[in-house]
């Protein structure tokens, strides 16, 4: 099982940007996906999580701004970023919780990081 992001960039103050991930594999179930991210020097935070069924969950400091979204047929999740902060730099990660089988627990799947770099 493999999670592969992208989307990630520089943009100005102000600017959007959109991530995507998308899982690939041996997949059951995927439940929930989300997005992370990492500032240096700081430790990862959640972002944003999203359900099969689509419950959504955001970082107070994203609310409003962001959005996340997900396909369960493609097992594809996105992050719609919005009014982008110098604040909002980090390295973003795709997390999703994957079992691959209706008999086997689910394991924490990481994909690599994307940077985001929000600067004028």
């Amino acid at each position: 099982v493999q999670l592969q992001a992208s989307g990630g960039g520089l943009v100005q103050p102000g600017g959007s940007l959109r991530l995507s991930c998308a899982a690939s594999g041996s997949i059951f179930s995927i439940d929930p996906m989300a997005w992370y991210r990492q500032a240096p020097g700081k430790q990862r935070e959640l972002v944003a999580a999203i359900t099969s069924g689509g419950s959504t969950n955001y970082a107070p400091s994203v609310k409003g701004r962001f959005t996340i979204s997900r396909d369960n047929a493609k097992n594809t999740v996105w992050l719609q970023m919005n009014s982008l902060k110098p604040g909002d730099t980090a390295v973003y990660y795709c997390y999703a919780y994957i079992a691959t089988s209706a008999t086997l627990s689910g394991l924490d799947y990481w994909g690599k990081g994307t940077q985001v770099t929000v600067s004028s």
